[in-house]
């Protein structure tokens, strides 16, 4: 259950991403089933691509964490948003980032900041 809601807090930031940055472009056609399945599928490979890539980056890169006070953070999220945007290509779901500055850095900045909110929102099942 836990996973679902991981997928729908993602797809939810993605979409608010969309809404709010003119350079990053999710464009489902068709039916709401074909639009939540876009969101859907887009959201999983964010997150495969975070619980899989950011980690190594994250240790290979400590020291520019550190260096940085974590603002090189910024920097790895868009890349990785970028990334996304290239696998949802590939998977043939339209998601596209026009640019890394602006586009990606602020996505990936509202992407984390709604993605929080709605993680504080939503009650962990430990409660």
């Amino acid at each position: 259950m836990s996973i679902l809601i991981r997928i729908i807090v993602n797809a939810l930031a993605l979409a608010a991403a969309a809404y709010l940055i003119d350079g990053i472009e999710i464009a489902p056609t068709g039916s709401t089933s074909e639009q939540i399945l876009t969101y859907s599928v887009i959201a999983i490979v964010f997150g495969v691509v975070n619980a899989v890539i950011k980690p190594i980056v994250k240790t290979v890169g400590c020291a520019f964490y550190i260096l940085t006070l974590g603002l090189v953070a910024l920097v790895v999220n868009a890349l990785l948003l970028m990334l996304t945007a290239w696998g949802a290509g590939v998977l043939g779901f339209h998601f596209t980032i026009a640019d890394f500055w602006p586009s990606a850095v602020l996505g990936a900045l509202v992407i984390s900041v709604v993605s929080w909110l709605l993680s504080f929102l939503v009650p962990d099942s430990e409660d």
